[in-house]
């Protein structure tokens, strides 16, 4: 089925983009969430107008996002995280985006989401780690998480 992707989402298709999907994914995923509508020419004149003014709206977001990366990268940002910690530096648990998202709050006051925070697998040893964060698809900063005994 062919669809016209109103949002962006990852691994399908960019806003704008026909792409053509399995029916069942289309109908019980993407068109009840509105993030596509069915290909049709209506459609496509009506995402064509969305994109001009999502365009405007993406390039003033990409602007707030360079200045508060600027920011972040001056302040050269450090989030300490403290973890029960077992044989060999080896975490009990471990440290997940979440985690550094609540400490990057609690600490510094910037709040995020987890899905921001570029961490590729959960960390599970002590020491200090550079984590990106994405402000914006085009926008990233990194900012460096140090994971310590609890005690």
């Amino acid at each position: 089925m062919e669809v016209i992707m109103l949002q962006t989402v990852e691994n399908v298709g960019k806003m704008g983009q026909v792409v053509k999907v399995a029916r069942g994914y289309a109908r019980n995923y993407l068109l009840p969430k509105g993030l596509a509508v069915e290909a049709s020419e209506g459609a496509k004149r009506m995402v064509a107008e969305k994109m001009v003014l999502e365009a405007k709206h993406d390039h003033r977001r990409k602007e707030a996002a360079e200045v508060l990366a600027r920011d972040l990268a001056a302040k050269n940002l450090t989030v300490t995280i403290a973890a029960k910690v077992g044989d060999q530096d080896r975490l009990y648990g471990s440290v997940s985006a979440r985690d550094i998202a609540t400490a990057l709050a609690a600490q510094t006051g910037f709040s995020c989401e987890h899905h921001q925070i570029g961490l590729d697998e959960p960390i599970k040893t002590v020491g200090e780690f550079e984590v990106p964060l994405k402000l914006h698809a085009e926008v990233h900063v990194n900012v460096k998480v140090r994971v310590q005994s609890e005690g």
